[in-house]
């Protein structure tokens, strides 16, 4: 490929010396548009990693094929990426294609747009010709991607078509706006004259800087989100490994968070409530009990009676499991559902006495999944009752200790469903887990060091 790339850059040459003949060499304006280009690439800055770097030198190039003709462009386009690769000292291969792209667009674009002005005969006074300076700007643009891309995707063995598109349509509606400034710097320098056109280089070459800038913050700001998430994953493994420590420490403690996950989600569904809410309620159920980490095994495990000093820690459950969860970025409407699932309506609960309305939507739906499983869990602390029997103790204690419209809703869900959770298949606290478990997979596309976002 080297060797194609050294023809393609000696015929360019060749063909540069044959359309001189047509150049105007205006040397003020000639070293106006080369020191505005090479001053575009030195100052380039790099764009989001699929972008390449933004640089105005495309447009100083392009002017310049306008006013001068194709060969003073072309030298002015080579003569740059010479400077170029003298800062960013990037592959060869790719000095090579970019010089390459960099002949050739300027010269392919430029003898077309000379051989057009003289075929219809426009002159510079005519509207239709800065009509032609657009359109000439969106043909050099299309060329310059092509080349640059064409290669690109041979190296990539990525299909043309995909390679071009992907790279040049993001980039086209501000590509549109350089193509509007293009035709008012041409249309200045031929009413006004140079003077005018050095202000609006200036101008550019600060719209360049505030472009790369605007850029990069967005680049920072997508950083930033993706790590966001990338915690945010953690975190959830997190809580699932709390979860299976929970399991083997205290197996019938786990498989009890597991069971109030599902009912309170089913009763969050059954009660019209959002996905969000079902989520968050679900989460909460499977964590509703990871204060009890702070238990010592006699008391977590049941394996003595209880004092009413023993009583007294285990009512600090509920905060110590909302001081864990609230320290996880995030977690903090989960732990403020964990703190409240055993307020009473009545206001008799723990661990701050609140009542009615004051408990938290979810975590009233939580203490009636939470009392059911309790009664009917055949690995609970006292002997399991049957589903009616568990429901018809709920309707006893609705209104005082439990929110009625909760243990209305959860009594039709079973009559609906027929389900109840088997606490003795791993399948089942699994399951549970991996509905809180989110998976995100993010792909970047590089590109060539030596590869320009013109503007």
């Amino acid at each position: 490929m080297l060797g194609l790339e050294a023809v393609a850059l000696g015929v360019a040459v060749a063909v540069a010396l044959w359309a001189n003949r047509d150049s105007n060499w205006d040397l003020p304006l000639f070293a106006v548009l080369l020191t505005s280009s090479v001053v575009g690439e030195l100052t380039a800055l790099d764009a989001p990693a699929r972008s390449g770097k933004i640089s105005s030198s495309f447009l100083a190039i392009f002017v310049a094929m306008v006013l001068l003709g194709p060969t003073p462009a072309a030298v002015i386009g080579m003569t740059t990426i010479l400077v170029g690769w003298l800062r960013y000292r990037y592959e060869r291969v790719s000095i090579l294609i970019n010089l390459v792209a960099y002949a050739w667009f300027p010269l392919l674009s430029g003898i077309a747009f000379h051989e057009t002005l003289r075929a219809t005969d426009t002159a510079h006074e005519d509207g239709a010709f800065y009509v032609l300076v657009f359109a000439f700007f969106v043909v050099t643009l299309v060329i310059n991607y092509a080349i640059t891309n064409g290669y690109l995707g041979y190296l990539n063995r990525t299909p043309f078509w995909r390679q071009l598109t992907r790279t040049l349509v993001p980039v086209l509606p501000s590509e549109l706006i350089a193509g509007l400034i293009a035709v008012g710097i041409t249309y200045a320098y031929l009413r006004v004259g140079l003077a005018t056109v050095v202000i609006l280089i200036l101008a550019l070459i600060v719209l360049q800087y505030l472009i790369g800038a605007l850029l990069i913050s967005q680049q920072r700001a997508d950083e930033l989100e993706l790590r966001a998430k990338q915690l945010a994953g953690f975190q959830v493994a997190l809580l699932g490994a709390l979860l299976r420590t929970l399991d083997l420490r205290d197996r019938m403690t786990a498989r009890h968070s597991a069971a109030v996950a599902r009912y309170s989600r089913e009763i969050a569904a059954a009660a019209g409530l959002s996905e969000g809410d079902q989520e968050l309620v679900h989460t909460a159920g499977l964590l509703h009990d990871i204060g009890k980490f702070v238990l010592p095994d006699r008391i977590l495990k049941g394996d003595a009676e209880l004092t009413e000093h023993d009583w007294e820690e285990i009512k600090k459950h509920p905060y110590e499991g909302a001081r864990i969860v609230s320290q996880i970025d995030g977690y903090q409407p989960v732990g403020e559902i964990v703190l409240a699932h055993h307020e009473r309506i009545d206001g008799l609960g723990y661990p701050r006495g609140l009542q009615g309305d004051d408990i938290p939507v979810l975590a009233r739906i939580i203490s009636v999944a939470d009392t059911y499983d309790v009664l009917t869990a055949r690995d609970s602390y006292r002997e399991p009752v049957s589903s009616f029997e568990a429901m018809t103790e709920l309707r006893r204690v609705s209104g005082t200790q439990l929110d009625g419209q909760f243990v209305d809703i959860l009594n039709q869900v079973l009559a609906d469903k027929g389900f109840s959770y088997r606490h003795g298949e791993d399948a089942d606290f699994e399951a549970e887990l991996a509905l809180d478990k989110r998976i995100h997979e993010y792909v970047t596309a590089g590109a060539s060091p030596g590869q320009r976002l013109p503007i």
